[in-house]
């Protein structure tokens, strides 16, 4: 039996360091030769559509670019700092099966690039990707054919103006406490800031210690995507749900909880053909009752009444396919607890190398954190080491055989 879903639509947003938006990046731009996520299948990265794009540069090539020109600026922000921000926008699966599939997600997800543009700037998002790709496992098994999931992955720089004043040092008294200039800083903090929640008079809710109940920035852009695409005619969604603190789970710990979930269901279904076969299987009559069911003659066949005979034969067909049920939702069952602790299995391999690889890059991060200018140096000396290894290595190992 299918039971209407309702359609949620979320835009969460995650932020990277300039160290650490290479994984997002390989990932986005389909870089890898593999994945970690098992359901990304490339075979069909070709129908991924940009809708902007950094050209050849990297994420980070395109940052710097950029400062060099002026257009952004990192004055002032430790080497640690969030630079980069990755909005995803989702839509459960169904959502675009139900309403034209593929070409109908292009034009959904163009339209939620135009909101990011609203929100950032053009120049500032460096790259916003529909992929096409993911395989959505769950509702491939349930329809028997290949379901795939739809949503993007957009890269911005957080940017606010900043108005940089003329300090007591200026050498003219007139200038001291005027604007210098305006740059454009990027500043995670100050894009995403936190507003005050206020009842229907305009005035401060406040809490019980007195202080302003804020609501949170990204609920609120929640709500402005929220209503930027109902405007735009999509309206067959509700917003993501509000004040939830979920964080965005790995691929594999959602395989889990999606898998446990159905394991679940279809326990609960088991359990219900077992109460709906025993309902059938009674009819309303007592064991005592079927068993007093037919007389025997002196041939030693029994006879039995036809409205007897029917019920019978009611109760032998019902049996049959509600023992069939059983058994399938049986097979399932232990189908979904295979996969369940085939999965907990692997996320505990990984888990363990995660520790150990945590552990061996304790020193590094511990470095990162109190002496991260040294840090810095001691990288840009590591890497001008390779490339000036890799220029004395011969670019060809192959030669001209003919010159033997």
């Amino acid at each position: 039996m299918n039971i209407e879903k309702t359609n949620y639509c979320v835009a969460r947003v995650k932020t990277y360091t300039t160290a650490s938006i290479g994984k997002a990046e390989r990932h986005n731009e389909r870089k890898n030769e593999s994945y970690a996520n098992m359901n990304v299948d490339l075979s069909r990265t070709s129908m991924n559509v940009h809708f902007k794009d950094c050209g050849d540069l990297t994420y980070n090539q395109k940052l710097q670019q950029m400062v060099d020109k002026k257009q952004v600026s990192l004055r002032g922000l430790r080497p640690d700092a969030k630079i980069f921000d990755e909005m995803i926008v989702d839509v459960n699966t169904q959502y675009f099966g139900d309403h034209g599939g593929y070409e109908y997600a292009i034009r959904f997800y163009e339209e939620a690039y135009r909101f990011a543009v609203q929100e950032y700037g053009e120049e500032k998002v460096l790259s916003a990707v529909m992929h096409a790709d993911e395989l959505n496992k769950a509702l491939t098994e349930q329809y028997g054919y290949p379901v795939y999931h739809y949503h993007m992955h957009i890269v911005a720089l957080p940017v606010v103006e900043k108005r940089v004043l003329w300090s007591k040092r200026c050498k003219d008294p007139a200038l001291v406490g005027t604007v210098k200039e305006v740059i454009h800083q990027v500043s995670h903090s100050k894009k995403w800031r936190s507003e005050k929640k206020l009842d229907e008079n305009g005035q401060p809710v406040l809490r019980p210690d007195g202080k302003p109940m804020l609501i949170a920035s990204y609920s609120l852009l929640q709500d402005r995507f929220f209503a930027h695409m109902q405007n735009a005619g999509y309206p067959d969604f509700v917003r993501g749900e509000r004040g939830s603190t979920t964080e965005h789970l790995s691929c594999l710990q959602y395989q889990i909880e999606k898998d446990t979930k159905r394991l679940s269901e279809v326990q609960e279904q088991v359990q219900a053909e077992e109460i709906k076969y025993d309902a059938v299987h009674l009819v309303h009559k007592t064991y005592e009752e079927i068993d007093s069911m037919g007389k025997k003659n002196l041939s030693g066949k029994y006879t039995v009444a036809k409205e007897d005979y029917e019920a019978l034969t009611a109760l032998a067909k019902s049996g049959v396919v509600a023992h069939a049920e059983i058994q399938r939702l049986q097979e399932d069952v232990l189908f979904f607890k295979r996969r369940f602790y085939e999965a907990q299995s692997s996320l505990h391999q990984l888990q363990k190398k995660f520790n150990a690889l945590k552990e061996k890059c304790q020193p590094y991060l511990y470095a990162l954190e109190h002496l991260p200018d040294l840090v810095s140096k001691f990288m840009d000396a590591v890497k001008t080491h390779i490339e000036q290894r890799k220029e004395k290595k011969p670019q060809n190992k192959n030669y001209d055989r003919d010159a033997r």
